[in-house]
């Protein structure tokens, strides 16, 4: 009787341990499987789904802002600000239009409506602005291999952005003294009163006032 008691007890444990085993084993496969889940279904970054990779412009919304062919979280397009320039308010709530930005909008529609463009982000800066606009932040290089940002600049539709450094602070800077200096676009009759506030605010020795 000991005998068969202490096989059916080692009979028994073994069992118990079979199952324990089968136990982990599961949760293990479980874990992967719910792993393997989570990384298909990871958000791609910033970099990974836009930087270098080419898009077609669906809208321009104003002189600096245009939406491209991918959706971005729960919209159906990105909408992406140009880097490193500000064109003339047309579309700011509680804002009036303000000087030359229907010819800014102009000019970008013009150049990307419906084009193929390449979005190139400004690492390792900040790929978004603020999160109450969360726009992609992007320079836009078009079709003839220009980039929009500068084009805008060059010619006069566009401030060079003095309140947020990138990497081609110095060479925007560089294009809108050209452009004011040889009287292009809103430069020809632009008032110091007609300038944004933020840029009255920073070059205050810019345009005197008339």
């Amino acid at each position: 009787m000991a005998n068969r008691k202490s096989q059916i007890d080692k009979r028994y444990a073994m069992s118990q341990r079979r199952r324990t085993g089968i136990i982990i084993l599961c949760l293990l496969l479980a874990a992967v499987f719910i792993w393997l889940d989570r990384k298909s279904q990871r958000k791609p970054s910033d970099l990974e789904k836009y930087h270098a990779k080419t898009f077609t412009v669906v809208n321009v919304v104003d002189g600096d802002t245009i939406d491209i062919n991918i959706p971005d979280s729960n919209q159906t397009h990105t909408r992406v600000r140009l880097w490193g320039v500000d064109t003339p308010e047309t579309k700011e709530p509680n804002v009036p239009v303000q000087y030359f930005g229907p010819e800014a909008t102009d000019s970008t529609t013009k150049l990307a409506l419906a084009k193929l463009v390449t979005v190139y982000l400004d690492t390792p800066n900040c790929t978004r602005d603020k999160e109450e606009y969360n726009r992609l932040l992007a320079y836009v290089q078009l079709p003839d291999g220009r980039f929009l940002n500068e084009v805008l600049v060059s010619e006069g539709f566009a401030y060079a952005d003095l309140r947020f450094r990138h990497s081609f602070y110095n060479k925007y800077q560089q294009l809108e003294a050209s452009a004011r200096s040889l009287k292009k676009g809103l430069w020809e009759k632009v008032t110091r009163e007609q300038l944004p506030e933020w840029l009255q605010r920073e070059r205050q020795d810019l345009l005197r006032k008339k």
